[in-house]
């Protein structure tokens, strides 16, 4: 009996070694995202959850909105508040056994920002650092940093807090999220909250829930080792349960004998539980925020899944329409950014694969994404400039989520071409008041090939809304590229100042 009391304590604590625990709770209890000084989503129904005794009634009041629940066997409750403007402060009751108060909140516009290192670089590390940190000075607009912690199963929780945006606290977010939420801020005059969750060298299968890879065929070996993990791991908790059992007795022996005690057995590790393992980071860094209600993601992304070409479009059908899945919000905007030129990838033209991948993408309905290919640094996979790379994003969520029609918010983009005789005309999307060279010279980085698929340098002027490409050596062209290439920095651009995305018309 005192055995079995002693290995019911060690499994109270298996959280402390990372492993959840059955649920305990003699207080209403909120998760990290909902608390004060946090933003609200306006206009949207608004969930907001915790847990509490099983069988308790907890009741939400913020403003003129109150809604009940009753928590379920595992303790979890969740009320739906009904939408409201923006505006603020506010304050919010949950009040079940006990009641928690939750100030200056604020209802505005919520957006989650996530991907690699260029994502979670800081204000600090990019351009004019203490001009940036020293201006930013804004108390309606709010940020939330996600700890970097795998999990190798959904978690509950999160260890973070609402901070206002002040020069103490905005040096070391991510600058993209910054300047992109100062941006909207600006421009619509309401709170603004960004979540930032993002990973350096992480690739984009952590990010991705299971339901991402089971609504995307062509995953077959990752749902399987998904479906592996849960029962090798409780195999391997099941043998060092065992382990306790024997090791319990020595422990308590050695206590009392007031000698060393043994070391415990070593805890396993789940097999998903890593930043480099599918759903490694949605699990432990996006799972604890859903459904907290945004407006949408941004996602700077792909330096790590550089090698994976095309297929990248499909990693992001199954990371998007996932979210989607798990939030429930429907087709929410979600926004990124095609990663930069780049001198030093290791496979040659390894990166206009992805850029086409990423331009697929945009087929997925309520994407955009932004070219950087005029403000990268070939010398460096971290370019500063983050100040137009959340500029631009900003430009989508003006153009097509708030309903800024007069907004110019892409670059050209690849539409069709025309081959007239011994040349070829390319048209474009996403004219923006029409084409131009970003440095007034000749256009650059176009190539054109005939039917031995060998392309060679060509020249190409702007002849109204469209591009001729040319070459003296290829007197019957089949196609066109444009900027394949790792360090390409095309200088065609639209007259809005944004650049053309990479493109080839053939498929060769």
């Amino acid at each position: 009996m005192r055995k079995s009391r002693i290995l019911a304590a060690v499994l109270m604590g298996w959280v402390v070694l990372g492993v959840p625990a059955a649920p305990v709770f003699a207080d209403v209890r909120l998760p990290a995202v909902i608390q004060q000084r946090m933003v609200l989503q306006r206009d949207m129904p608004l969930p907001i959850w915790g847990w509490a005794d099983p069988g308790e009634d907890v009741t939400v009041k913020i403003g003129e909105r109150q809604a009940t629940s009753k928590a379920d066997d595992n303790g979890r409750w969740m009320v739906k508040l009904e939408p409201m403007s923006a505006g603020g402060p506010f304050e919010m009751t949950v009040a079940g056994k006990n009641t928690i108060t939750l100030a200056n909140i604020l209802v505005g516009e919520v957006w989650l920002a996530s991907g690699q290192s260029n994502m979670e670089m800081s204000v600090a590390a990019s351009a004019f650092p203490k001009k940036e940190i020293a201006a930013a000075d804004y108390p309606n607009i709010r940020l939330f940093s996600v700890p970097k912690v795998p999990a190798g199963e959904p978690v509950r929780d999160i260890d973070a807090k609402w901070k206002v945006c002040s020069p103490d606290v905005v040096h070391n977010f991510s600058a993209v999220g910054y300047f992109f939420a100062r941006e909207i801020h600006r421009r619509l005059d309401v709170p603004v909250g960004v979540i930032a969750s993002a990973w350096g060298g992480t690739a984009i299968q952590p990010w991705t829930p299971p339901e991402g890879f089971a609504l995307v065929g062509g995953f077959e070996d990752t749902l399987k080792k998904l479906a592996d993990a849960g029962p090798v791991y409780r195999k391997a908790v099941g043998k060092v349960l065992g382990d306790y059992e024997s090791w319990l007795p020595k422990a308590r022996q050695a206590l009392d004998e007031n000698r060393d005690i043994p070391a415990p057995p070593a805890w396993p590790t789940h097999p998903l539980a890593s930043n480099a393992e599918p759903t490694g980071l949605y699990n432990g860094m996006i799972h604890p925020l859903v459904p907290f209600a945004i407006r949408g993601a941004i996602w700077y992304q792909g330096e790590a899944n550089c090698a994976d070409g095309l297929r990248y479009a499909l990693m992001m059908k199954a990371l998007i329409e996932g979210w989607r899945k798990v939030w429930g919000q429907g087709d929410f905007p979600f926004y990124y950014v095609q990663i930069a030129p780049y001198g030093r990838y290791y496979a040659e033209k390894s990166l206009p694969y992805l850029w086409e991948a990423q331009t697929a993408s945009l087929n997925i309905p309520n994407t955009g994404m932004i070219v950087t290919t005029d403000i990268g640094d070939l010398e460096d996979i971290h370019p500063k400039n983050k100040q137009e790379v959340g500029r631009r994003l900003a430009l989508w969520a003006l153009a097509k989520t708030y309903g800024h029609k007069d907004i110019v918010h892409s670059g050209p983009l690849y539409k069709f071409m025309e081959i007239e005789g011994d040349k070829i005309r390319i048209h474009f999307d996403h004219l923006g008041g029409g084409l131009a060279s970003r440095d007034g010279k000749p256009l650059s980085w176009f190539e054109i090939a005939g039917a031995d698929q060998k392309f060679v340098a060509a020249e190409a002027t702007i002849d109204g809304d469209t591009v001729v490409v040319s070459s003296k050596d290829v007197a019957e062209p089949k196609a066109v590229r444009l900027g394949w290439s790792n360090v390409a920095e095309p200088n065609l651009m639209n007259k809005a100042g944004l650049p053309v995305s990479p493109f080839r018309t053939d498929r060769w």
